[in-house]
């Protein structure tokens, strides 16, 4: 038995953002954030420029050394400590580790040197370096929280969605399941009473099954087929049901070439044929027929399965299938998939199935 295809995945189910991602894009922050700081500060000395360069070196030096090192405790400490306390803890190190970094590789300014050579420079220099890392820190503490909190919410629906597509696996299977049991014992049957009083009818019947079977193995790989791989399907099973109800079975299949190529989820059309066979045709005494169209109608993709055998049974409650039907609905489409049954008038019942029209 053929197992279940799995759904179709929503396209706003995309990647979830990670917390490297979230990393990644604070280093980028950090290095413009620098920027406009040493930018900021050269203004305000007066500088003509000449000195932005230098500056913008050991700002952009102390603030990716800074970065590095919160990672790193990061890492080692695995999420334990808050991202604030880690940077409390290594900005002091940072600053001077990213100072002399600067200076001895990059050509920038060496500011704890200088505030050395001018004792009464190095308070100024101190409350401008506060100042700079309680900016810094309210910022990116802000950055970090709005960050981790989308990535929890985004993890969140990432579960919701895999919770969804397992469920609508197992709706699948439960309806897979349902139907093909009965309509292969029934078939099996058929070909065993006929094997030796009608080789012709029983081998033609097991070539039909053949057919069916290989459709529905291939349409088990898919997440969604096209419209013309679910025909392929009905055709075999009205193909066999007509071979086993005989002349009681009639059936076409009018659906425009031009829909064959629509996309769709599987195991949508064929219960609603399998339910005409079942509770439409094979309880009727004088059989009647089957007839699979459909058209497209803006966006929208409407097919039915019309037949004229026994009719609604007022009182009685919908089958499995149908209300599994519903239920994928559902949860592929929400409001834009639904199942609607109508009476026929001459005879019998219409069910339509509407859902949006995707091409390849």
């Amino acid at each position: 038995m053929a197992m279940p295809a799995e759904p179709r995945t929503s396209p706003a189910a995309a990647t979830p953002i990670t917390h490297a991602d979230v990393r990644w894009w604070a280093l980028l922050l950090v290095i413009g954030f620098c920027a406009v700081i040493s930018t900021l500060v050269s203004m305000v000395n007066g500088s003509n420029g000449s000195d932005l360069l230098p500056l913008l070196k050991t700002v952009t030096c102390v603030g990716v050394v800074c970065w590095g090192l919160d990672q790193c405790v990061t890492l080692l400490t695995r999420g334990r400590i808050r991202w604030l306390t880690i940077s409390l803890i290594t900005f002091p190190f940072g600053w001077v580790i990213g100072d002399k970094l600067s200076a001895a590789l990059l050509g920038g300014e060496d500011f704890i040197a200088h505030w050395m050579r001018h004792p009464g420079l190095l308070w100024s220099g101190i409350t401008a370096s506060l100042l700079f890392a309680a900016s810094a820190f309210l910022f990116f503490d802000r950055f970090y929280r709005a960050a981790y909190y989308r990535v929890a919410l985004e993890a969140e629906r990432h579960r919701a969605a895999e919770i969804q597509r397992a469920r609508a696996v197992s709706e699948l299977a439960l309806l897979q399941a349902q139907i093909e049991p009965h309509f292969l014992f029934n078939t099996l049957a058929h070909v065993l009473s006929t094997v030796e009083r009608e080789p012709p009818v029983a081998k033609a019947m097991l070539e039909h099954l053949t057919r069916y079977l290989r459709a529905t193995l291939r349409r088990s790989r898919e997440s969604e087929h096209r419209l013309a791989e679910e025909l392929e399907l009905i055709e075999a099973l009205l193909a066999i049901a007509a071979m086993r109800l005989g002349p009681r079975l009639r059936y076409r299949i009018g659906i425009d070439p031009l829909l064959r190529d629509v996309r769709m989820p599987p195991m949508l059309l064929q219960p609603l044929v399998e339910n005409a066979i079942r509770h439409g045709i094979e309880p009727a005494v004088d059989g009647g027929e089957i007839r699979v169209d459909g058209e497209q109608l803006g966006g929208e993709l409407i097919l039915r399965v019309t037949d004229d055998g026994k009719g609604l049974t007022g009182g009685a409650p919908e089958g499995v299938g149908l209300s599994n039907v519903r239920a994928r609905l559902a949860s592929l489409y929400g409001d834009k998939g639904r199942l609607s049954l109508f009476s026929n008038s001459a005879h019998g019942v219409i069910a339509e199935l509407r859902l949006p029209a995707q091409r390849a």
